[in-house]
């Protein structure tokens, strides 16, 4: 069964032992404090790159006495693209198997990223988002790698959003691809691709998931705003990845969200060689916390696929 809330998330993930990750540009309160709580549920055993004096005065004003401080693992360096860099080497020496952003810039933090760590496919990013008013996890892609994606890089978005979603529990995720109407209005671009990708999946073409659009917002989320509309449609209302025309709109889909609907988000990007977890630099220690569960889930649900 799909998860309803990060607490069933990080109930799964605190069993499974932590995996080390890369902290990039970690000199930050809300990055400490998120990497700390992570490690203290056993999720994750941060390895934390950035000035280390000043990293060090940061644990030891959030409460890590001197005893606590050489339980971190920390590596210096002296600017944020020096640490992306260093990184991105602990992945490549298989010292870390996930990098976490920090509060460095996120074209700072990818940039090694895109040059050494891609896999085969296309990375793209996800928003996992826990809502009061909504029965269960909420995934929106992509919203912070693919600028304004054509018709196949939207397959492969979904694809990737879907294999997120099986992490979840999620047997069969149901796709909304979002535009402004629910009809093909060739004026509108992304209803046309919409309307392709609806039928990609029917014949296979991306495998796995029940795709329907072009649906706007709110008959993706409302089964009655759906039948009021005459829309029949078996994802309306029990939606699990809300697909969004260009990263725009889905930032401003997901933030939307956040400030105004009180909403927690956890954000990854998928498809490198490694789980990416990508936060804003706003984000509370709770967002880090969750992104780092679920990047952990997804390394302990795949790793012996890759083995």
């Amino acid at each position: 069964m799909a998860f309803a809330h990060f607490d069933e998330l990080l109930q799964r993930v605190e069993p499974l032992g932590a995996i080390p990750v890369a902290v990039v540009d970690a000199g930050e309160e809300f990055v400490l404090r998120g990497a700390c709580e992570a490690k203290s549920r056993h999720i994750i055993d941060p390895i934390l790159i950035g000035d280390s004096e000043h990293i060090r005065g940061l644990l030891r004003a959030l409460g890590a006495d001197s005893g606590q401080c050489p339980s971190f693992q920390i590596v210096h360096s002296d600017s944020a693209e020096q640490a992306a860099e260093k990184g991105v080497d602990l992945v490549l020496q298989r010292a870390a198997v996930a990098l976490m952003k920090g509060h460095i810039h996120s074209d700072a933090f990818l940039h090694p990223i895109l040059a050494k760590l891609r896999g085969n496919g296309r990375l793209s990013h996800v928003f996992v988002c826990e809502l009061q008013s909504y029965h269960k996890l909420l995934l929106i892609t992509d919203a912070a790698i693919n600028i304004t994606p054509d018709l196949m890089t939207k397959a492969a978005i979904i694809a990737n959003a879907a294999a997120i979603a099986r992490v979840l529990e999620v047997e069969t995720p149901k796709v909304a691809a979002l535009s402004a109407v629910e009809v093909v209005n060739p004026a509108i671009p992304s209803t046309v691709d919409a309307a392709c990708l609806a039928k990609m999946a029917d014949r296979g073409q991306i495998a796995g998931v029940l795709v329907d659009g072009p649906l706007a917002f709110d008959n993706a989320i409302s089964a009655q705003s759906a039948r009021i509309k005459g829309i029949h449609s078996p994802v309306s209302g029990d939606v699990d990845i809300l697909l969004v025309p260009d990263l725009v709109s889905g930032n401003i889909l997901a933030k939307d969200l956040e400030y105004l609907g009180g909403a927690t988000l956890g954000g990854i990007v998928y498809g490198a060689r490694v789980p990416i977890i990508l936060t804003s630099r706003a984000d509370p220690a709770r967002a880090r916390l969750v992104s780092a569960a679920l990047a952990a889930l997804v390394h302990h649900t795949q790793e012996p696929a890759r083995g």
